[in-house]
């Protein structure tokens, strides 16, 4: 099992990367949260990794930090809740705000995560209230600061990874435009992160 990697960073995207190691590539996927702390292209990464071993499939989960893969082991440890809509609730919201609404059993914010209804929110607050807190005692969450995007034709790429997560594409599309006028400096991380604030 495959449980941490570190290589060079062959390609990413809002959805997944390919990380070169040891001659071989490696395809990962990565909530939000990771791909916002990504390096460029052919510098060096460095992922805790998920192994999920599937009849048919062999997938990679990555994550930038410790909190992200340990939230993401709680989340499907919750009966109905799978790797990707783990994922998909990763990037549906930061990792502190998650682990605080964890925390205090918020099922209210939990359900304004796209792809998770009112029965998942309910479960998620009642089964994880208790493992969240604890984590929240136990470590103090970084706040990490985002890097700059050097590639300004993103908007194709903002309005997919909104998509994915679960909103229509109008909905989508109207929340970036929006976004635009409202970011100061113009970067892929800040217009995702700007348009979630105003579908939220």
């Amino acid at each position: 099992m495959i449980a941490h990697l570190n290589g060079h960073l062959l390609k990413k995207t809002t959805q997944s990367l390919i990380i070169e190691a040891g001659g071989i590539g490696y395809e990962v996927l990565v909530p939000l949260s990771t791909f916002y702390k990504l390096p460029e292209k052919d510098e060096r990464v460095s992922l805790h990794v998920y192994t999920h071993v599937r009849e048919d499939a062999f997938l990679l989960f990555g994550f930038y930090t410790t909190l992200e893969k340990d939230l993401f082991l709680m989340l499907i440890s919750v009966s109905g809740i799978g790797p990707k809509l783990s994922l998909n609730i990763l990037s549906g919201i930061g990792p502190q705000d998650l682990l605080m609404a964890m925390a205090s059993g918020d099922a209210g914010r939990l359900q304004a995560i796209p792809g998770v209804g009112k029965k998942t929110a309910e479960r998620i607050a009642l089964e994880l209230k208790d493992r969240a807190s604890q984590a929240l005692a136990r470590q103090e969450i970084p706040m990490l600061p985002l890097p700059e995007a050097e590639d300004k034709g993103f908007i194709d790429d903002a309005l997919s990874a909104l998509v994915n997560l679960g909103y229509p594409a109008k909905s989508a599309k109207s929340a970036i435009e929006r976004a635009q006028s409202s970011v100061k400096e113009m970067s892929l991380e800040g217009l995702i992160r700007e348009a979630l604030r105003m579908l939220a």
